[in-house]
């Protein structure tokens, strides 16, 4: 459903922001709406978000062509008039759609029987690229934000009233690890919230002790799953960022207010609205 305000703005799209548009509702599907209401605020949030990344568009090309096999193994045939394959790549053009076959084929995640002339393919998923789906749906299906600082007193009251909430205020779920009751080793339960989670926020704010190395780690980590990293610093720690983080855009903020306002309009223009918005906004 579509509001009339919405329609307006939409008539006056170009194809790119048209993509992104289709993606949000993707993703609402994915997610379990059935029926997402796009209003002139999603619109225009799609309008003014970035494209997704190379590696996601990829990714989610290969998500929907597992989802039209029959079953394991079953072949599938995209062409140029599959429109669904450009909509969940959020693709304008065929050669794009093209470019990702390409890139899952040499990745190992497809198999081909016959590549046509057109660039059209037909073949199956490997076992390995359902390996990928697996790994990729869980990040992307999950309402978990993984939540990487420095876990000192002094920064409680920018967690509680800052970060928390703004995550929150997004539709997803602060996880930090340090509040998790387990008992295996902690590297292990690190890597594995990560995995589940659906992007990582990264503060590089420290005392006088020097840099939080757990904060790059994990960061890293993130960024090698192509997870999306929200990098942050406190304003009077920002010229002690090391130098292969420091050239990120970061959000730099002074105060908890300052925190939760500017986090939360980041996490809605790069990741979007979590499930905890699925009704309207």
């Amino acid at each position: 459903m579509i509001t009339y305000e919405a329609q307006v703005v939409v008539n006056h799209l170009d194809d790119a922001e048209k993509a992104r548009l289709t993606t949000w509702l993707i993703d609402q599907r994915l997610q379990g709406v059935e029926l997402p209401t796009v209003t002139q605020q999603i619109v225009m949030r799609a309008k003014n978000s970035p494209s997704l990344s190379v590696h996601e568009r990829a990714d989610r090309l290969l998500r929907f062509i597992a989802s039209q096999a029959e079953r394991v193994g079953s072949e599938i045939r995209v062409r140029a008039d599959t429109h669904e394959a450009y909509a969940w790549s959020e693709s304008t053009h065929w050669y794009e759609v093209s470019y990702y076959l390409d890139y899952l084929e040499g990745n190992g995640w497809i198999i081909k029987e016959v590549r046509f002339e057109d660039g059209g393919f037909l073949g199956t998923v490997t076992v390995d690229g359902h390996s990928r789906i697996e790994e990729r749906a869980a990040a992307v299906d999950s309402s978990q934000a993984f939540v990487a600082m420095w876990f000192d007193d002094s920064m409680s009251e920018s967690f509680e009233n800052g970060i928390d909430p703004a995550i929150v205020d997004a539709g997803y779920n602060p996880f930090r690890i340090d509040r998790k009751e387990h008992i295996n080793k902690i590297d292990d339960e690190i890597i594995a919230e990560i995995r589940r989670s659906r992007f990582l926020v990264a503060d590089f704010t420290h005392g006088d002790d020097g840099a939080r190395g757990g904060v790059y780690y994990e960061a890293g980590f993130a960024h090698g799953l192509a997870l999306p990293v929200i990098f942050m610093c406190r304003q009077d720690a920002l010229n002690t960022l090391h130098f292969d983080i420091n050239h990120y855009n970061h959000i730099v903020w002074k105060g908890s207010a300052d925190l939760r306002e500017k986090l939360k309009n980041r996490i809605l223009a790069v990741i979007g609205e979590g499930p905890g918005l699925r009704t309207n906004p």
